[in-house]
């Protein structure tokens, strides 16, 4: 359809001016962001201003005790094997070593390859998050805690808090269903049963679920290994 010439000027006109306020609009709509940026960054500058040598102080002396607090709990951790993945080899140790750490992943493991890659992930994962304590015990040689814990599927990770089994990790089915996951997606797995500190958001669905289920439900799983 061929418009008239006139009736084609009046249009074009209209889209000029219809750009021109939408333009006008964003540009307000900006303004007015910065506007609001400006104003919170001015009552931040107003109120150190109005801070004193006491409050100054006051602020320094709460900084410097976070700061000790959080030393001391790095070299209480550090004493407790935390920074490193480490092997139990009894398993009396491990109740010594649940009781002594507020968070810790065990992996139950046998020598086997799925065992080996989960091996490589949590020794990576240890030096990250030294606030939980990361260990390995072999299940064939702790028949006890095989049989208390129902562990089944190998490897299987034990996540433990407050010398509690609060979650399971069992062969690789939440960690995307083969080998060749990332230690991203296991440290998300981690973050998300709250057994390590993590500032990341979780990609991973949400499962209601998924919290202190049977390990026996991934029995039959082709990346994992059974006893």
């Amino acid at each position: 359809i061929t418009l008239p010439y006139a009736e084609l000027v009046t249009f074009l006109i209209c889209v000029y001016f219809f750009v021109v306020f939408r333009s006008q609009i964003l540009e307000k709509q900006v303004l007015s962001v910065v506007k609001a940026v400006e104003d919170q960054l001015d009552d931040e500058i107003a109120a150190l201003d109005k801070l004193d040598e006491d409050d100054l102080e006051v602020l320094r002396e709460r900084r410097l005790q976070q700061m000790k607090k959080m030393a001391e709990k790095r070299r209480r951790w550090i004493s407790l094997g935390h920074g490193e993945y480490t092997e139990i080899h009894a398993e009396k140790e491990f109740f010594s070593v649940v009781k002594a750490s507020d968070r810790v992943v065990c992996h139950f493991y046998r020598e086997n390859w799925p065992c080996k890659v989960m091996d490589k992930h949590l020794a990576e994962l240890a030096k990250q998050h030294i606030e939980t304590r990361f260990v390995k015990i072999q299940a064939e040689k702790s028949p006890f805690l095989a049989d208390k814990l129902k562990i089944v599927v190998l490897p299987t990770l034990a996540l433990i808090k407050k010398a509690k089994v609060d979650d399971y990790v069992v062969g690789f089915d939440q960690l995307g269903g083969t080998d060749d996951f990332t230690t991203d997606v296991l440290e998300e797995r981690l973050a998300k049963a709250q057994v390590i500190f993590y500032e990341g958001e979780s990609s991973m669905p949400k499962s209601t679920n998924q919290t202190k289920r049977s390990v026996r439900q991934s029995e039959t799983h082709d990346s994992s290994d059974s006893e």
